[in-house]
């Protein structure tokens, strides 16, 4: 039986990183989780996926409320999927799985953005402690994440 793999990043330049990914999907059982944009809505034609609430920080007291309702959203799409492992390139949508597959004893691998080469993100810094795997793409990196796994930026 395939391991199932849940592959879940934000929107934008963090999906665009986890889509490289895809010539992984066929080797196991996969899920792939994002924002529900325009843009993003044509995955579910081509691959089994999810979707939450998009939730940009710029507006802090609405995205609390969308927050929160990822989080319980993300819950109930982990009960659905339970995947074995959760692989995340970031960010905050990304962030709450991370934490419910590591309290029913799932692997998180965790790939820190290609664009940050100097200082590490949010998301990275409050997953880093829980990952199995943290992947970074930049040595610099390495000084913020000393686990860290360097594979630099021509891995896919």
């Amino acid at each position: 039986m395939k391991k199932k793999v849940m592959f879940i990043s934000s929107c934008g330049g963090h999906l665009t990183q986890l889509m490289q990914f895809k010539e992984l999907f066929g080797k196991y059982d996969y899920h792939i989780v994002t924002e529900k944009l325009c843009y993003t809505e044509d995955l579910s034609e081509k691959y089994p996926t999810s979707y939450l609430v998009y939730g940009a920080r710029n507006y802090l007291f609405k995205y609390i409320f969308k927050f929160l309702y990822n989080c319980i959203k993300s819950f109930f799409i982990f009960l659905k999927v339970r995947p074995d492992i959760v692989i995340t390139t970031g960010a905050h949508t990304a962030v709450p799985m991370c934490y419910i597959a590591k309290v029913f004893g799932r692997k998180v691998i965790f790939m820190e953005s290609f664009a940050k080469i100097k200082t590490p993100t949010l998301s990275g810094r409050i997953v880093y402690p829980i990952s199995d795997v943290f992947i970074v793409q930049w040595e610099s990196l390495k000084s913020y994440y000393p686990k860290a796994v360097y594979l630099g930026g021509g891995i896919y």
